[in-house]
């Protein structure tokens, strides 16, 4: 009976923390305010702290860089926090509960069933002429974008397009990402074989190129039928670590970026569209040293790619045409030729400029009629990078300001 009772005495001694010092806890202490306190005096982007039984999250400032407010993160109400995009994603790549980490699960698996479907698609070629006969894998992501189905007007016809610098409203302006959005995104539509991109700098007209007035000048002056202007906005990066990877794969970047777009129809002046590209945060993602770089550039990438099948069937809907250059005695010279897709044998129709329509409700332009009819030229020879010359097979009194339109068969 004594052993019993002295075996009892020393289990009961081991399993409590007295006399052999005091069991030590890693929660965090309780400040008398009720505020829970972490071992840094300094929070972190997640961190939750309890004031007067109240939770709150320490997240960043929304406003920080649209307003100029000193924070760039601040505690919020749990009830009130709504995380972002960034933070959703970025938090599921820890998965903190079970829910979380059945959540990041099935994102993982629907992530690599569109990188699988994206790698298995073939892309076809666009339907149009032979002679303008392009693929669309411009870029690793290219496959996203379907391919454009021609039902509009002179489908076989380019059109010329002009391609304002696109506006740097990021964070990142001494990368000068500006001027790499916007050759990617000329690049881009360049090879659908639709558009002819437009250098500005090739063009004699001073001052701002979006005015009614500017855009009226490049329609009847150049052919030019839209002007593109856009902006550069919202690129972020997150870089993070993961434990027991790969060395050289010791960290994983996403990036986020976004770009907005205005088409505008030079025979109105007006927007015929806007458009807006965000990229999927997941298919940004890069590993290594310069991963947070690569994410970058991939999301920029990713964002033009949402953009450019809208961007090209806008462009596509306007109707082509070109202008009379000179006339000589029998025949005349078009601004237009080989570029534009014009060939020999191709009977254009010649009417005179016509007028703008105005909406009397809206008091906005419609779009122009065209002129009265004056007679048909035929392609006989294309020269120059876009230029051609053209017989008179139905004899008129042509003008250099005369309109030319592909005639439909």
């Amino acid at each position: 009976m004594r052993k019993l009772i002295v075996l009892f005495l020393v289990l009961l001694l081991a399993s409590c923390s007295w006399p052999f010092g005091k069991k030590t806890s890693n929660a965090p202490a309780n400040s008398e305010k009720g505020e829970s306190v972490g071992q840094s005096d300094q929070p972190k982007p997640g961190d939750i702290k309890i004031v007067d039984g109240v939770e709150y999250i320490y997240e960043r400032n929304r406003r920080y860089n649209e307003f100029d407010e000193p924070e760039q993160y601040k505690w919020v109400r749990k009830d009130e926090y709504s995380p972002t995009l960034f933070e959703t994603l970025t938090g599921k790549l820890t998965g903190q509960s079970a829910a979380d980490k059945q959540q990041n699960a099935e994102l993982q698996q629907r992530v690599a069933k569109l990188e699988a479907d994206l790698s298995q698609k073939n892309t076809a070629p666009q339907a149009a002429a032979p002679a303008q006969t392009t693929s669309l894998a411009s870029t690793r992501f290219a496959a996203m974008a379907p391919p454009i189905a021609f039902a509009y007007p002179s489908p076989k016809m380019r059109r010329r397009v002009l391609i304002l610098p696109l506006a740097d409203m990021t964070n990142y302006k001494e990368e000068h990402l500006d001027e790499m959005t916007t050759k990617k995104l000329i690049s881009r539509i360049e090879k659908s074989g639709a558009i002819i991109a437009v250098d500005p700098h090739s063009l004699d007209l001073p001052g701002d190129l979006s005015t009614p007035q500017a855009m009226q000048n490049l329609n009847e002056l150049y052919g030019i039928q839209a002007v593109v202007k856009g902006s550069l906005s919202d690129v972020y990066t997150s870089t993070s670590s993961v434990e027991g990877a790969n060395p050289n794969d010791k960290q994983v970047s996403f990036a986020l970026s976004k770009i907005s777009l205005d088409v505008y129809n030079t025979e109105t002046g007006k927007v015929l569209r806007r458009l807006n590209g965000r990229n999927p945060f997941f298919l940004s993602k890069e590993n290594g040293d310069m991963g947070s770089e690569r994410a970058k550039i991939n999301a920029i990438d990713l964002s033009i790619e949402l953009v450019a099948d809208d961007l090209l069937q806008s462009l596509l809907s306007l109707d082509w045409h070109t202008r009379i250059a000179s006339v000589d005695t029998d025949k005349v010279f078009l601004n237009a030729g080989r570029l534009s897709g014009l060939q020999k044998g191709d009977v254009l129709e010649v009417y005179a400029p016509g007028t703008q329509v105005v909406d009397k409700t809206t008091s906005l332009p419609l779009g122009k009629t065209k002129g009265a009819y004056k007679g048909e030229v035929e392609v006989v020879e294309v020269f120059g990078v876009d230029a051609s010359w053209a017989k008179i097979t139905k004899p008129a009194s042509f003008a250099p300001t005369d309109l030319v339109y592909l005639k439909q068969p």
